[in-house]
């Protein structure tokens, strides 16, 4: 089972020229798993809040592309707060991790690359089920 800090920040490559910058996100080298689905959220009304879910299997790369926002990780003993504001930095979120997302910034755009189709049965939506299935881990 994971815990938060092995949740981190990736550099990613930064390819410059006169014209502009570009950055390149590939399967199993700058991202650490082959990337099944890619998903975005952007017009974030001001104040709300995102997230408010764990998963069992799914990992998760996680870009600013635009704009910033907060994440807030959660293993069930530890927190721990990551601050997104730029297209040069990826969070990488590990499966067991419940995480929440606030204070997005007007006009983000928050790019989220991950390890697997959609699958609800992946989803752990009511936080007392998560503690739950930690503590049942902590137990194996």
């Amino acid at each position: 089972m994971h815990s938060v800090f092995d949740c981190y920040i990736v550099d990613l490559p930064l390819i410059h020229n006169q014209k502009g910058n570009i950055t390149v996100l590939e399967n199993n080298k700058s991202v650490p798993f082959e990337i099944k689905r890619i998903y975005y959220l952007y017009d974030v009304p001001y104040a709300a809040e995102r997230g408010g879910h764990a998963h069992y299997e799914l990992q998760q790369f996680v870009v600013a592309a635009c704009g910033s926002f907060t994440f807030i990780l959660d293993d069930g003993v530890n927190k721990r707060e990551v601050f997104l504001n730029s297209p040069r930095k990826a969070l990488h979120i590990k499966p067991g991790i419940w995480r929440e997302m606030k204070d997005f910034s007007g006009g983000s755009i928050c790019l989220v690359l991950a390890s697997s189709l959609y699958s609800e049965k992946d989803y752990i939506r009511d936080y007392q089920e998560f503690l739950n299935y930690r503590m049942d881990d902590l137990h194996k």
